[in-house]
């Protein structure tokens, strides 16, 4: 199986669906004549011409609104923004009309349009620049929420998203564009709102999404050779979440551990927490811990962003904690 970076998954998905079928295109900030900002669209401009890769001004709020009403009239737009935290100038856009058109409308339209870009924080770009937005719109009905972690699976469900019916918010990472992995040649599609076991094991449970899934691998890795298996779980669609999956995973081992970049409060992993604890309290061994980002604006300074976010050496002493082997 060939490998390739995160960026081309993404790319090919995108290329793909676009040669299947003519009403999906491609808009925003740089994703025609530079390439994309990340290299996301590049060659598609020389595929597909400038009316179905569309450069657009820096006005998030304005062109996401031509894409809902282009979605309302028949068409597939894949709307990217440059970083999520652009995106908030388009929120209403995206909350108020491509969440709630359905419903509103009494059933006519359907918003068949993903939004895509990059997502939470991506080293030194201070506070405004390094935000996680999947429990922001993970509140809203309407919405699907999904945050791949590896080139093969960015495919399948950017891919599935793309065909979908509904608003689908795709959340990558600026940090992840250049990660390689296998993919295969031929098509295939991810369905939204299932998870996958990353690495199977039996004495604890960790949940993550996201680049978070390289931490708690790392710190898995690290675990086993302390003789603690930890099954890794990734949830890769945040709404709708595949709970299922969960709880037969925590049904096995007894103990939960849940990795999340957004900030503790009302989070993914306050989520997660609660329908464990609802659904298999009988079967927990130990109360379930949150790995979070600390619960302050993400700062510049190395020393203080490295402290700030999830990292394999919190996520290891929180399973030692539900473990009960700290000393």
């Amino acid at each position: 199986m060939r490998t390739i970076q995160f960026r081309e998954a993404l790319n090919e998905a995108m290329s793909e669906e676009m040669r299947r079928d003519p009403n999906v295109f491609l808009m925003g900030e740089e994703v025609a004549e530079y390439d994309g900002a990340y290299k996301v669209s590049k060659g598609m401009l020389a595929e597909f011409g400038p009316e179905r890769i569309i450069d657009t001004p820096i006005s998030e709020l304005g062109f996401t609104g031509i894409g809902v009403g282009a979605a309302m009239n028949g068409l597939r737009p894949i709307v990217e923004f440059m970083t999520w935290n652009f995106a908030i100038l388009a929120a209403d856009q995206i909350i108020n009309h491509a969440a709630k058109m359905l419903q509103m409308s009494g059933g006519q339209f359907h918003i068949p349009i993903v939004f895509r870009g990059g997502n939470g924080h991506a080293g030194q770009l201070a506070a405004t620049h390094s935000q996680s937005f999947e429990a922001m719109y993970a509140n809203v009905p309407g919405l699907k929420v999904v945050t791949p972690s590896n080139p093969y699976d960015a495919k399948g469900l950017l891919k599935a998203a793309i065909r979908d019916e509904d608003p689908v918010l795709v959340m990558e990472s600026e940090r992840m564009y250049g990660d390689k992995g296998e993919v295969p040649d031929g098509e295939y599609l991810i369905p939204i709102g299932v998870a996958d076991i990353k690495r199977e094991g039996t004495d604890v449970t960790i949940v993550g999404f996201g680049k978070m899934m390289k931490e708690a691998l790392a710190a898995a890795e690290e675990l086993a050779k302390e003789g603690v298996e930890a099954e890794v779980i990734d949830l890769r669609t945040i709404r709708p979440m595949d709970h299922g999956a969960i709880l037969k995973s925590v049904r096995k081992t007894n103990r939960c551990v849940v990795v999340d970049e957004n900030w503790p409060v009302a989070s993914i992993a306050s989520e997660v927490a609660y329908r464990v604890q609802k659904d298999a309290f009988d079967f927990l061994d130990a109360p379930v811990l949150r790995i979070n980002q600390a619960d302050t604006p993400l700062p510049f300074s190395p020393p203080l962003i490295e402290a700030s976010i999830p990292n394999p050496a919190r996520i290891i002493a929180a399973v030692k904690e539900v473990m009960y082997l700290r000393k």
